[in-house]
């Protein structure tokens, strides 16, 4: 029976420097292996535990990243072993078969989203318009989709986080803080949508999927059985979902730990 694992990536499968969470003593900390590299400087890290296990995922499944980032961000990520067929990029916005963009897919998500919800224009404005500059570093528009904010977290007011989040339900929308970045993203954009779509397509009767931000929810709920780590947007909110398990690990060992599951899982006789 085939199994497709449909992974959330960043904070769940590779992490920042910020992000590992290394509590350890420095001298017991696990190796790493940087997987992307930006404007020249190692950005995004797995442990090589976790790499050899991403690797030998690829022969008991078919592995799908899923992610928000954009298709450019998507793709100066070096994941080890082959690399995959389909992957899920813009929060569900664009499919990917070996590295192209399926058209098909990009025009029915694009003419769904004109017609169930508010457009990006309004939106953007929105937070141009009421977001402080004191606080706010980056302002981006991510593939026509939807729009993100890189800000100084520790001046966030989170008052403004909860009247955003407010105003955006009004209109179709959904609001999303992880990390520095806050995400508005409408709330036909899904991921659980094109994870779908590419298990019809392979023909995966088994989907296993992590994440861990409130815009992997829909994911975790589409999938036969979840996980996610005890970090991040799900965990704060204790989110539940039937098949899903909550993972104690935090930081780059979470991602560790996540891989291990997805093979023994894809490996179980069934």
């Amino acid at each position: 029976m085939p199994v497709m694992v449909a992974s959330d990536l960043d904070r769940t499968l590779i992490y920042s420097s910020a992000a590992l969470a290394l509590t350890m003593p420095d001298a017991r900390a696990p190796r790493l292996l940087c997987v992307e590299v930006h404007e020249s400087r190692p950005l995004s890290f797995m442990t090589e535990t976790a790499a050899g296990l991403l690797t030998d995922l690829g022969d008991t499944a078919v592995f799908v990243p899923t992610t928000t980032r954009t298709r450019k961000q998507y793709l100066r990520i070096n994941l080890p072993g082959p690399a995959p067929k389909y992957a899920i990029c813009a929060n569900g916005g664009h499919i990917l078969v070996d590295g192209v963009s399926d058209p098909a897919w990009h025009a029915a998500v694009t003419a769904r989203l004109a017609e169930e919800c508010a457009p990006l224009e309004e939106v953007g404005e929105h937070l141009e318009r009421t977001a402080d500059p004191l606080w706010v570093r980056k302002h981006r528009i991510a593939e026509d989709f939807f729009v993100y904010l890189v800000v100084e977290r520790e001046l966030l007011p989170e008052e403004w986080v909860k009247e955003l989040a407010a105003w955006a339900e009004n209109r179709g929308w959904t609001v999303s803080l992880q990390g520095r970045k806050i995400y508005a993203v409408p709330k036909p954009l899904t991921k659980s949508a094109a994870v779908r779509e590419v298990a019809r397509r392979t023909g995966a009767e088994l989907t296993l999927a992590a994440g861990d931000s409130l815009l992997d929810a829909d994911l975790l709920l589409a999938a036969d059985r979840g996980w996610r780590p005890g970090h991040g947007e799900l965990a704060d909110t204790e989110f539940t979902a039937p098949g899903l398990t909550a993972l104690p690990e935090r930081g780059v060992l979470a991602g560790e730990r996540i891989l291990r599951e997805f093979l023994r899982v894809s490996r179980a006789p069934r």
